[in-house]
């Protein structure tokens, strides 16, 4: 699918979100998750910060607030790379009720080889497994909105991905930190795909759509390479990224779109600008590989053994 001759979507088009409560995970303060929190807050709705820290948390929470004194905010402290962290934030999580909105975008980029308490590579387990169990602990919460929607951050580098990665994922592989990378984001899509489709399947009241980011100025590359967004030459790479790229606020646009607009589930978002990296969102195409239904398949059984939940 593509773009129409329909006006582009912007900010203004956002609904009124009083009532709605809409959970953004990876919101550090500058990140494409506190913009997204920003505007769905700037519009009423009632949005949970969730990220690793709770001084980082506190600290994106003060900056909102900033912009938008009367913003209802919830903080949930939860490491997506560590399931035993993503089962205890699934617990406090129920103290919140009914959830509108799910917005994955925590995510790592690129880091040396890591592997977590779980035994899974730290991408995929921050990137996709995590937020499989994740999503998966909060499905009754979702659903009990009557119209549920879980949105996905993907990125372009899905389509470099030579395989999907459908493997025993605590098996020994050769690490290499790109390709790991570009096969966790096209594990966003086949997740999103195969939400979707199974909740259609169960008649569940929840739809499952994804955005990608462009090129946005953002930490993410220089915490990957270096372990900080700033200091030597973290600073040196993230000024670079950022002297070439489009603004981090305007990289949260299609997940924004994706969230709000009335759109049918399995819609991709991404920026209408050449090459999609950057400009106003609009509805994309993801590669064949990520629409492959026997693969999405594939993915959702090695992550419900991975993470130990069956669902939905």
């Amino acid at each position: 699918m593509t773009a129409t001759s329909s006006p582009a979507w912007t900010l203004a088009d956002i609904p009124d979100q009083t009532g709605r409560t809409i959970l953004v995970t990876g919101t550090t303060e500058g990140g494409l998750g506190h913009y997204t929190a920003l505007e769905l807050a700037r519009r009423g709705g009632r949005v949970v910060l969730a990220g690793r820290s709770a001084d980082k948390l506190d600290s994106t929470e003060s900056a909102i607030v900033a912009e938008v004194p009367g913003a209802v905010l919830e903080k949930l402290v939860v490491d997506l790379a560590d399931l035993a962290s993503v089962r205890t934030a699934g617990e406090a999580a129920g103290e919140l009720g009914p959830i509108d909105v799910l917005v994955n975008n925590a995510g790592i980029m690129a880091p040396p080889f890591r592997r977590t308490a779980d035994g899974f590579e730290s991408q995929m387990a921050t990137n996709h497994f995590g937020p499989f169990l994740f999503t998966g602990l909060l499905l009754p919460q979702l659903v009990a909105s009557g119209d549920a929607r879980v949105v996905a951050v993907s990125s372009q580098m899905h389509r470099r991905a030579r395989h999907a990665p459908v493997w025993d994922p605590r098996s020994k592989r050769r690490y290499a930190r790109w390709a790991a990378y570009s096969e966790s984001k096209l594990a966003n899509l086949l997740f999103t795909f195969e939400l979707d489709r199974r909740a259609r399947d169960k008649g569940l009241p929840l739809r499952a759509l994804a955005a990608h980011p462009g090129f946005s100025g953002t930490h993410l590359a220089a915490n990957g390479q270096f372990g900080r967004g700033a200091g030597g030459v973290a600073s040196i790479l993230d000024a670079a990224i950022k002297a070439v790229s489009q603004p981090a606020h305007a990289g949260a646009w299609p997940s924004l779109m994706a969230a709000t607009a009335d759109l049918p589930g399995s819609t991709y978002v991404g920026p209408s600008g050449l090459g999609q990296m950057s400009g106003t969102p609009q509805i994309v195409t993801a590669r064949s590989l990520a629409q492959d239904p026997e693969v999405q398949r594939q993915l959702w059984e090695v992550s419900e053994e991975a993470v130990g939940l069956s669902w939905p």
